[in-house]
């Protein structure tokens, strides 16, 4: 029998069972899928947490990849043997086996490996609708990203590096600064910084940044507005701080005419076909070569526990899996 991570209650990485489940044949649109490589992310721990609750008692990640199996009725598009990868809901990707829509698969490519795939599609996606849909990086821009050294923004460093863009990177200590540099940005500026809009305005020659990419949420978003050129994008994409208090559309105005979106990821793949262009465009680019996914922590899947502490320890950088 198939085993995966199951919570019957809500808690601590001690809350995580790796226990034997009832799979079942797929049903009508699902493909039964026989996974190796388990992405993990931090909303995994908001999941098992209860801060993002889910019915009880439930699985654990929104990441994978591996093999199909077999095929529900009217799937189309799919056979067993093909390799496939998903980032999304529903949750349940601790598992050796799995049934998932087939409507939100992407089929891998020969060139990416299941581990690779596993570890690229939440953060590398993430990544794309920043740098493709959010605010459109051009050449010449200058941009800010914080948690550069975080595993979406690895990617997004890659990426906008290899676009033209001037990165200048938001991290928090010194080690993480030369990670960021190595993976694309020109200019670092710690988190910490006493005068962290002064110091971005200086690597602009006063100008700004013609956007930035914001996850941490409450306690940057208005220092995150004061780096923005007139007319610039305030990407707010992630709240590790908590998230974002009311304010008046006056404070764009009195900046310099901003734009301010809050996107999802979720929005720009919400068909098959829309996931698969995507995926296609984000394996394009690892396969040539101008994005590295660094995979820096593994775990069997059996210690997703130690795995979630790491985590929330802020121990790890880049993309961290759990195998099979």
């Amino acid at each position: 029998m198939p085993k995966a991570i199951v919570i019957k209650a809500f808690g601590g990485p001690e809350m995580m069972s790796w226990q034997d489940v009832e799979v079942g044949l797929p049903g009508p649109g699902e493909v039964l899928i026989g996974q190796t490589a388990v992405g993990l992310n931090f909303i995994d721990t908001y999941h098992r947490s209860g801060l993002y609750p889910l019915p009880l008692p439930c699985g654990l990640g929104t990441e994978a990849a591996g093999t199909v199996l077999a095929t529900g009725a009217d799937v189309e598009g799919f056979k067993p043997g093909d390799r496939v990868a998903y980032a999304g809901l529903p949750v349940g990707a601790y598992a050796e086996q799995r049934c998932f829509p087939a409507a939100k698969l992407a089929r891998v490519p020969a060139e990416i490996s299941d581990r690779t795939a596993a570890a690229a599609m939440l953060k590398g996606l993430t990544a794309w609708y920043l740098l493709k849909r959010s605010f459109p990086v051009q050449p010449g821009d200058s941009v800010l990203l914080y948690a550069a050294a975080g595993g979406v923004g690895l990617i997004a460093a890659q990426w906008a590096s290899s676009l033209g863009a001037k990165v200048i990177g938001v991290v928090s200590t010194r080690d993480k600064a030369a990670l960021a540099r190595e993976h694309g940005c020109s200019d670092i500026v710690m988190a910490n910084d006493p005068d962290f809009v002064a110091t971005v305005q200086s690597m602009t020659d006063g100008l700004g940044v013609a956007a930035v990419y914001d996850s941490i949420g409450r306690a940057t978003f208005f220092q995150s507005l004061d780096c923005l050129r007139p007319h610039g994008t305030m990407v707010s994409f992630g709240n590790a701080s908590g998230p974002v208090d009311p304010f008046s559309p006056l404070e764009l105005a009195r900046r310099g005419s901003l734009f301010l979106t809050r996107p999802v990821l979720f929005d720009f793949i919400s068909t098959q076909k829309d996931l698969q262009a995507a995926s296609d465009d984000l394996f394009a680019e690892i396969i040539s070569g101008r994005v590295k996914i660094a995979i820096n922590q593994v775990w069997p899947i059996s210690e997703a526990a130690a795995a979630h502490r790491a985590l929330e320890a802020r121990q790890t950088t880049g993309s961290s899996l759990l195998l099979i």
